[in-house]
Order: C-alpha cells, then structure tokens, then sequence
C-alpha cells in the first residue's frame, strides 16, 4: 500500500510539460490490434492503465514493450480472442478492446469492465451497434460472448448518447468492415480525432471526426505506424488548478491549447491570468480566487469536461463567494467531497448539484482517494491546505498521472510517497 504525504501552503511556480493523454493512449493501443505489424507509440504516458492494457495485448498474442514513453505494439499474430476477466476489470476502458478484437479475428469473449466506481456505465450502446453491423451476441454468467458469422458490415447508426466510449468501439470495427459506416451524434471528444489521425496513418479511411457525423469506409486492411500521442488535457487541467489553489503560477508545455478552451475559459472567471500560446499555457494566480457566477454544467464535448469537474471543485473550496456545478455525465462523480468537507471545505451535493461556498482556509487531515479524478481534486486540495495531509489509496491517481508527486515536486510543493508496508519512500 502507498500513500502521499502533503504538506501543503507553499505557492506552486515553475514550467511542466504535459504527459500524453491516458484517454488517447488507451484506444489508440486496443487500435493497433487491427494493424497485424508494427506500430510505434510515442509519448505514451508512463500509467498503471497503460500497463494493464500491455497486459491485455500481450495476452492475446501481441508483443507489446514499453520504455522511454514509447510503446512497441506488434500484432503479427493473435493467438486468443478471450480477455480474462481479472484484466477487464483492472480498468474500465479494457471494453474498448471489444471492437477492435472483432474487426481483428471476428470473435471475442470479455467480461464488464471494472475502473472506477462512478455509478453505473453501461455498455447496451456499444453492443447495439455491434448487431447492427453483423456482430452474434450473447451474455452468459458475466460473460459477454461475440462472433461475426459473416463479413462484418457497415451501417447508419444514430447514438442516444455521444458516449465517447461507445463511438471508439465503433469506429474500431467498422474500419475493417464491408462498406460504409455513417455515426451520428458521435462524440466529438479530442481523443476521438486522436484515434482516428492513428487509424488514418495506419490506413483508415476516416472523416467528421470532431463533429457530430462520422463517416468511415471499411479497408481490407490496415499496416503499421509511427504516432505521437497528443498531450494529456485532463492532467494539463489538473496542474493549472493546482496553481490557481495555491496562489502560484505555471506554464505549461506541450499543451493542447485549443483542447482545453472549455476548460480556460472557465477557469478565466476565477480572476486568474491566463494567457496562450502555441502549445504552452500560462497561468499566475497571485490573489484569492472568485467564486463562478454560471452554472458548472459537465458536457460532453465541447462543453465542459466532467473529468476536470473534482480538480476545479478543489481550487473553488477557498474561493470568495458560492459556485455551484451541475454533473450531467455520470451519478457518482461527487465522492471526492467528504474528503474536502473533512479538510474544512463548504460543499452541499444534492443529486447532480454541488453548492460550494468558498472557506478562508483548509486544513490537513488523513483522507482518501476514492476515484482518479477525485484523488487528483484531494491532492490539490492538500497542496492548498494548512498543515499536512495524508491521501490513502493513492493506486487511483497512478491509473491516470505520471509520477504525480515528481511533477508537483518540479513545481515546488512538498509532496511525497510513502510505501506503508517498508519505510523506503521515494
């Protein structure tokens, strides 16, 4: 077990370039799956998640190596189209892996996926689309069982929902597919052009992506590439926050400016300066933060993002006056808060809604990290807080930040991780 001792209340200053993003590497590497040689993956960020998917990959016959924030994926072979479920569970985007093993071999066997408890995300999107393009679908004691009798075939599907998971899965098995496959109200999430500019170097032929309409048309085959991963907007999101909390300034490198607008653009009204250029952000928070006047309604894309809701939610628990956030995106996203309530915070959640009214000062106590998000927004917290703070379950954050405490340990604040069973820390 291993936790993160905060001693907070020191200004964060300096200059962080951003990791690759989690929630591009993760698709992009279920995507290579297809390929059947070599794909290079470059600023592949250094993640537990990642690690699990290598796993997966190397348990259906790939070769997958990593060093250096690259991954080597070769999938000349596949030599199994079931994935345990002790590896789905590790995490929830192991599902993700479905469309591609389909379009890869015509068959696989998963199980639900595990990841973080934020209520219920079901996958009836996902599998319904997969009938529809010519996928035998069974459930059997937890088991999701799928084969494709025939060629699979394109289709016109309309999603519900702009489920970003969902649009991921099929667009990985309609690039292989006969025909033409046409998703409206696709999710229009960054990550989505992410996978698409990988499957498009690889052969693909793609277009829409990052509006509502996506159109794919089915090749025989796909090769092998070499891409660069885009940076990590979440974990960019995560770092400004920290600064605004701690009264500090930041620039960020290797960032993905337009990205993240939704984001700045709400973070701007806190009375941060903020100012971009080419791929670096600069933020200097030098006074007590302003309380948001509007709304923080969670959005699929381009709205605002609900994994940057917790992390702003903890820069705005010592701002002046009250913010109020709306999540529209999933049930259980507030689980941070009786961490900051138990560090001094003002919060109010009734259903969707979280009332925050903004406190003089926190205080360090011993709390927990109850999700990824969540462990982030409890850390920035912490780095804000009087005294010090103890995060336990901190194996939720490494699924999403890279070294985490050596980043915020570049920047000036006092962090570090402790090995609970040993006295060695690093």
């Amino acid at each position: 077990m291993q936790k993160f001792i905060v001693n907070g209340g020191r200004r964060l200053r300096g200059e962080l370039a951003l990791q690759g993003s989690k929630n591009s590497a993760l698709p992009i590497m279920a995507a290579s799956l297809l390929c059947g040689e070599d794909c290079v993956l470059k600023n592949c960020p250094e993640l537990t998640d990642v690690y699990a998917a290598s796993r997966i990959l190397n348990c259906v016959g790939c070769k997958c190596s990593f060093s250096d924030n690259t991954a080597v994926i070769s999938s000349g072979e596949i030599t199994a189209n079931t994935i345990p479920e002790e590896l789905m569970r590790e995490m929830r985007s192991s599902i993700i892996f479905l469309g591609a093993m389909l379009g890869r071999t015509g068959e696989c066997t998963v199980c639900c996926p595990g990841g973080c408890e934020l209520g219920p995300r079901p996958i009836d999107m996902h599998l319904a689309a997969l009938r529809k393009m010519g996928t035998d679908i069974k459930e059997s004691y937890g088991r999701i069982i799928c084969r494709v009798p025939e060629k699979a075939h394109g289709a016109r599907i309309s999603l519900p929902f702009p489920s970003v998971g969902a649009t991921e899965n099929i667009i990985l098995f309609a690039v292989t597919a006969e025909g033409e496959t046409v998703i409206n109200n696709a999710a229009r999430e960054p990550e989505i052009c992410d996978l698409c500019g990988f499957l498009r170097c690889c052969g693909a032929e793609i277009s829409g992506d990052g509006e509502s309409s996506i159109v794919i048309r089915g090749k025989e085959k796909l090769h092998g590439c070499e891409y660069s991963i885009m940076p990590d907007r979440i974990a960019g999101a995560t770092y400004l926050c920290m600064a605004a909390a701690t009264k500090g300034e930041i620039i960020l490198t290797n960032a993905c400016v337009d990205a993240m607008e939704p984001f700045l653009s709400v973070l701007e009204q806190t009375g941060c300066s903020i100012y971009t250029a080419e791929k670096r952000i600069f933020l200097r928070s030098g006074a007590r933060l302003k309380a948001v006047n509007d709304r923080i309604r969670t959005m699929p894309h381009p709205g605002f993002p609900t994994d940057a809701q917790a992390v702003l939610m903890a820069a705005l628990v010592t701002a002046e006056g009250t913010s109020v956030f709306e999540e529209n995106i999933f049930d259980c996203r507030y689980r941070h808060t009786d961490a900051l309530v138990k560090m001094g915070a003002d919060v109010q959640v009734l259903g969707k809604i979280a009332v925050i009214k903004g406190v003089n000062r926190l205080y360090g106590a011993n709390v927990e990290a109850t999700d990824l998000r969540g462990g982030a927004a409890v850390t920035a917290a912490a780095l804000a807080a009087e005294g010090v703070t103890e995060i336990s379950s901190i194996s939720h954050i490494d699924r999403g930040y890279e070294r985490l405490e050596d980043a915020v340990s570049r920047l000036g604040g006092s962090i570090k991780r402790v090995y609970t069973n040993s006295t060695s820390t690093c």
